[in-house]
C-alpha cells in the first residue's frame, strides 16, 4: 500500500512538472503574436531608428519591427509599443555609435596610470587604454540598475576567476575580474541593452569579456565614472 502511495505521488510529481512546461510552450506564441495598434509617444524617433517610414502612425509592419527589437533586447512588454524604455535603448545606441574610436575625448579616464580599464556609466561603454592610447574598445556594457549601481571611482582588479559562480545570485559569471567588493567585469548571455541592468557588475559579451581577461591582470586600474540612465 505504501509503495502504491509512493508511485502515485511520483506520478503526480511528474504531471505537475510537465503541466507548466506545456502551458509555457503554448502561451509563448500567443504572447508574441499580440501587437499593439497604438502609436507610442516616441513613434517617430523609433520609426526613424528602425528605418521605417516616419509618419508617427503605428502600422502592422511598424509594430512587427518594434516588437522584434524589443524581443532581441529583452524589453518587456514586447508588444511593439514605442514607449520611453524602447526609445531610451535606441537613443543610447545612437550615442554609443557617435563616440567612435575616441571614448576618452573628454579626458575623464586617467591617462597617467598606464594600462587602465575605463567604464563610462552615462554611455554604458567600456574600453582599455594605455596612457592616452586606446588598446581595446569601446564596447557596450550593462552596468548596475537603480538600487544596485556600479560604484564610481578609481579601483584595482584584486581577484580573477575564469569560471566564477555567484554565491549570492547562483548564476554563472565567466571571466570574472573583481575590482570593487562583489562588482566585476564578466560575460553574460544577455543583450547589453537588456533593461534595467545588472546587480552592480559590468556585464559584457563573451567576446569582450575574454579579451578583457587576456589584456588585464591583477593590480590593473579600473576607473568608473558617470551615471547610468535611470539610476
Amino acid at each position: 500500500m505504501g509503495d502504491m502511495h509512493r508511485r502515485g505521488a511520483v506520478a503526480l510529481g511528474i504531471t505537475a512538472l510537465v503541466a507548466p512546461l506545456t502551458l509555457a510552450v503554448t502561451a509563448a506564441p500567443a504572447q508574441a503574436a499580440s501587437c499593439t495598434t497604438q502609436a507610442g509617444p516616441y513613434q517617430k524617433q523609433v520609426e526613424k531608428f528602425l528605418g521605417r517610414p516616419v509618419d508617427g502612425r503605428q502600422s502592422a509592419a511598424d509594430c512587427k519591427a518594434i516588437q522584434a527589437f524589443q524581443t532581441k533586447h529583452g524589453i518587456t512588454p514586447n508588444i511593439g509599443y514605442a514607449g520611453s524604455v524602447t526609445w531610451g535603448v535606441m537613443d543610447l545606441m545612437n550615442k554609443q555609435k557617435a563616440v567612435g574610436k575616441k571614448p576618452n575625448a573628454a579626458g575623464k579616464c586617467p591617462t597617467n596610470k598606464g594600462r587602465i580599464a575605463c567604464v563610462n556609466l552615462t554611455l554604458q561603454l567600456s574600453w582599455i587604454q594605455d596612457g592616452s592610447r586606446l588598446v581595446y574598445g569601446p564596447v557596450p556594457v550593462r552596468t548596475g540598475r537603480n538600487g544596485y549601481e556600479t560604484r564610481t571611482g578609481l579601483k584595482k582588479i584584486y581577484w580573477r576567476d575564469i569560471d566564477h559562480v555567484s554565491n549570492i545570485y547562483n548564476v554563472s559569471m565567466p571571466y570574472s575580474q573583481f575590482f570593487d567588493g562583489g562588482q566585476a567585469f564578466h560575460s553574460v548571455g544577455l543583450s547589453m541593452w537588456n533593461p534595467p541592468g545588472s546587480h552592480g557588475c559590468v556585464n559584457m559579451t563573451k567576446t569582450d569579456a575574454k579579451k578583457y581577461w587576456s589584456l588585464l591582470k591583477t593590480g590593473d586600474d579600473v576607473f568608473v565614472y558617470g551615471r547610468k540612465p535611470g539610476t
